[in-house]
C-alpha cells in the first residue's frame, strides 16, 4: 500500500499497528502494582509472583521465533487472529487462577500469543508504507506506544486499589478485543501467503546460524540485549523494593513507574538529536559508560543500606535514562549489516535480547534477601558486562547505521517496558 492513502486511513493503521506493538508494555506494566495482592490472594510470596513476569519474558523470546516465518508464510492477518485469540484465552484463564503456578504458565501463553502484535507490526509498516515514510510513521509509532508505559502501571495500581488484581486481566482481554476488531476491519492484508517460504527447522537453523557468525550483529546484539536486562531487573524488582521495602501504596508505585518510564521514553527522543551530531556509536559508548557509573552507585547504596525513596527514584531514573542512549543504537548497529535477510536477523536478536532479559529477571527473583540488592545488583552486573564486552569487542568493528534503524530499535525499546 501506497502512502497515496488519505491521511485518515493512515491514521487508522498507525493507531492499529501501535496498539499491537503496545500489547507487551500494557501486559507488562498494568499487573506490576498488584504484585503484593496477588501474592497475598494466591498465598505466596511476591518473589514467586515475580516468576510471572520471567515466564511472561520467556514466551515473548520464542514466540518472536516462531511467528517471523509464520509471517511470511500465511501472511499478516491469519498469524495475527490466532496469536490474539491465544492472548484472550491465557488472559482470561490468569483471572481467574487460584495459584502462583498457574499465573507463571498462563502468562507464558499469554505472551506466546502477543507477542504476535510486537512482531507483525513491525514487518507491516514496511508493507504499508514507502521506504521514504519510514523513518516518519515510526516516530509517530513510537508517540503511540509510549503511552502504553506511562498510562498502564497507573491504571494497574487504580484497578488494584478499587477492583481487585483480578480485574486487570479483565481490562487486558477488553483491550485485545477491540484491537481484534480493528485488525479484521480496518487492517488490510499487506503481504500475500509465500507457499514457497520454507519453514523446515533445518532452513530456518541454517539462516539463523549464517547470522549469529556475524561479528558485528553478535557483539552490538549482546551489549544491547545486555543492557536491555539490566531494565528487565528492575521492571521484575521495582515492585518488591518501592511497596514492600519503601511501602508505598498501588496507586503511588504505578506513578513512581511512569515517572520512569517517561524519562526513558524521553531519553530516546533525545537520542535522535544527538544522532544529527554524533555517531550511534558514540551516543551509544556514552551513554553505557555513564549508567555503569550509576550502576555501581546503586549497588553501593543497597550493601550500605541507605534507602532513600527520592534518590532511589532518581538514580534509577538516570540509569534507565542512559537505556534510550544505548539500546536503539546498539540494536540498529547489529543490523546494519543485513538487507534480504533483515526479518530473520531482527528475529534473533528479539530472541536473544527476551531470553537474557528473562534470565536475569527470574534471578532477582532467585537472589531475593528481603533487600534492594538483588535488583540493583543484576542491574549492576547487567551494564558493567555490557561495557566490558562494548570495550573489547567493538574495536575491530566499524559500521554506521541510519536514524530510520535507531527510531525502529527505539520502538522495540518501549514496546517491553
Amino acid at each position: 500500500m501506497s502512502t497515496k492513502q488519505s491521511g485518515q486511513n493512515k491514521l487508522h493503521l498507525i493507531l492499529i499497528l501501535g496498539l499491537l506493538a503496545a500489547i507487551g508494555p500494557f501486559s507488562i506494566d498494568m499487573y506490576l502494582p498488584a504484585f503484593p495482592d496477588i501474592a497475598k490472594t494466591l498465598n505466596t510470596s511476591v518473589s514467586s509472583v515475580m516468576l510471572s513476569l520471567s515466564s511472561f519474558f520467556i514466551g515473548i523470546s520464542v514466540g518472536q521465533l516462531i511467528y517471523g516465518p509464520l509471517l511470511e508464510r500465511f501472511g499478516r492477518k491469519k498469524p495475527l487472529y490466532v496469536g490474539l485469540t491465544i492472548y484472550a484465552i491465557a488472559s482470561l484463564a490468569c483471572a481467574t487462577t487460584l495459584s502462583v503456578n498457574g499465573l507463571i504458565v498462563y502468562r507464558l501463553f499469554q505472551a506466546l500469543g502477543g507477542c504476535v502484535g510486537m512482531v507483525a507490526s513491525r514487518a507491516m509498516v514496511r508493507d504499508l508504507f514507502d521506504v521514504k515514510d519510514n523513518a516518519k510513521v515510526f516516530s509517530t509509532l513510537m508517540l503511540v506506544i509510549a503511552v502504553s508505559p506511562i498510562v498502564a502501571p497507573t491504571l494497574g495500581g487504580y484497578l488494584t486499589a478499587y477492583l481487585g488484581w483480578r480485574y486487570i486481566f479483565g481490562v487486558l482481554i477488553t483491550i485485545i478485543s477491540i484491537i481484534l476488531a480493528g485488525v479484521y476491519f480496518l487492517l488490510p492484508e499487506s503481504k500475500q501467503p509465500d507457499t514457497s517460504f520454507s519453514l523446515k527447522p533445518a532452513a530456518i537453523f541454517n539462516s539463523f546460524a549464517t547470522i549469529i557468525k556475524n561479528p558485528q550483529f553478535i557483539i552490538y546484539t549482546l551489549t544491547g540485549s545486555l543492557t536491555a536486562a539490566a531494565l528487565y531487573a528492575y521492571i521484575s524488582g521495582s515492585p518488591y523494593v518501592f511497596m514492600v521495602l519503601f511501602k508505598v501504596s498501588e496507586k503511588h508505585y504505578g506513578w513512581i513507574f511512569a515517572i520512569i518510564a517517561a524519562g526513558l521514553i524521553g531519553a530516546s527522543q533525545f537520542n535522535s538529536l544527538l544522532l544529527k551530531k554524533y555517531k550511534s556509536e558514540q551516543v551509544m559508548r556514552c551513554g553505557i559508560y555513564i549508567q555503569s557509573t550509576i550502576g555501581i552507585i546503586l549497588v553501593v547504596l543497597s550493601v550500605l543500606n541507605i534507602q532513600e525513596l527520592y534518590i532511589t527514584i532518581a538514580l534509577i531514573f538516570a540509569f534507565l535514562g542512559c537505556q534510550g542512549c544505548i539500546f536503539p543504537n546498539a540494536s540498529a548497529l547489529s543490523m546494519a549489516p543485513f538487507g534480504h535477510n533483515a526479518g530473520s536477523a531482527s528475529a534473533l536478536m528479539g530472541f536473544l535480547q527476551m531470553s537474557i532479559g528473562a534470565l536475569m529477571s527470574a534471578l532477582v527473583s532467585v537472589f531475593q534477601n528481603g533487600t534492594s540488592l538483588p535488583m540493583t545488583g543484576i542491574m549492576a552486573f547487567c551494564t558493567l558486562s555490557a561495557a566490558t564486552l562494548y570495550t573489547f569487542g567493538s574495536k575491530r568493528i566499524t559500521n554506521n547505521t541510519t536514524k530510520e534503524m535507531v527510531e525502529e530499535e527505539e520502538i522495540e525499546m518501549v514496546s517491553t517496558l
